[in-house]
């Protein structure tokens, strides 16, 4: 993981209620620190035939073989090309790692739960929200890493 991620972590020994944000177009999201790996810059990818639009193929990340999702893609956002802050956000879940290609990351944030509102209404559609955060007066989407990557398979 970034040195400076580290360090803000190693404030407090404690991974509880520590998010790490991110950014898609002026959008703010959030999701635990507890399933991020590591934060890395955009690597070469190699694509897979016959997978959804949103996974954009694998990469070798130190000789492990990763997929990696495009989140704006996901979220139905309009492509655009990769720049120098668009990072890689590695996440394991179920001890399956998976890049999650965002345009870039912000900072790591201690959300605490009386922090955190409900979603409001929703049908099936989003699942993987899994909730409102409140920062004075900002908010991040406070994303649900295994909903979000759930039925990611590549091969």
């Amino acid at each position: 993981m970034n040195s400076y991620f580290e360090e803000q972590i190693e404030e407090n020994d404690t991974i509880s209620e520590k998010y790490i944000t991110f950014y898609i177009d002026k959008e703010y999201y959030a999701i635990e620190i507890k399933y991020v790996l590591e934060i890395i810059g955009i690597q070469p990818i190699t694509e897979i035939p016959k997978t959804p639009e949103f996974i954009k193929g694998i990469i070798n990340l130190r000789g492990k073989i990763i997929p990696v999702m495009d989140v704006r893609t996901k979220f139905n956002k309009e492509f655009v090309q990769y720049h120098e802050r668009t990072c890689i956000i590695v996440v394991e879940v179920d001890r399956v790692p998976t890049g999650l290609i965002v345009d870039g990351v912000s900072e790591v944030l201690k959300i605490e739960d009386h922090m955190i509102s409900a979603v409001p209404s929703q049908e099936h559609e989003h699942t993987y929200i899994k909730g409102i955060g409140r920062i004075g007066e900002d908010i991040r989407i406070i994303l649900d890493c295994k909903e979000l990557i759930d039925g990611i398979e590549i091969y």
